[in-house]
């Protein structure tokens, strides 16, 4: 029987023993949650808190409506985290098109004005993080954060 150390390897592992408990994570559908990075003269994150489950598939879609470009960053976030993609989109004329696709451990992600990206992923761990942020910094020398663009992320 080869299958059972095969089994018993994936199940030690933590990670991985988190994500084959909620089955077969290619075959779900994500569960979307948008985000806006900015609006026009106002550096916030809208919502400006989020909830996540363990096991679940997520596409946190990360749309820029401001002037300014935006971070969406928080160190701890991708502790917590499996990625599984983030994929940089265009829309023109309502048809949405892939542009780049990165893989891997991803901590902050910077999109520019009147732009979107998609980062998918699957919470293995619970936690509560105040560290969510934007850290460029304005022409006045402060960071969008000091000027209010920080939030919360739960995952339970």
């Amino acid at each position: 029987m080869r299958l059972f150390p095969v089994l018993v390897a994936l199940g030690a592992g933590g990670i991985a023993g988190a994500a084959l408990a909620a089955g077969n994570l290619a075959a779900q559908n994500p569960i979307t949650v948008t985000v806006e990075l900015g609006r026009p003269g106002q550096h916030v994150f809208v919502p400006d808190r989020l909830k996540f489950e363990t096991g679940k598939l997520y596409k946190l879609v990360l749309i820029n409506t401001s002037n300014d470009p935006h971070y969406f960053t928080s160190d701890g976030f991708s502790t917590l985290i499996y990625t599984r993609k983030v994929q940089v989109v265009q829309t023109r004329d309502g048809k949405q098109t892939t542009l780049a696709e990165f893989k891997g451990t991803i901590r902050e992600i910077e999109v520019y004005p009147g732009h979107t990206a998609e980062w998918w992923f699957v919470p293995v761990a619970t936690g509560r993080l105040t560290d969510l942020r934007c850290g460029i910094m304005g022409k006045d020398g402060k960071s969008h954060a000091a000027l209010g663009m920080v939030g919360e992320i739960v995952i339970e």
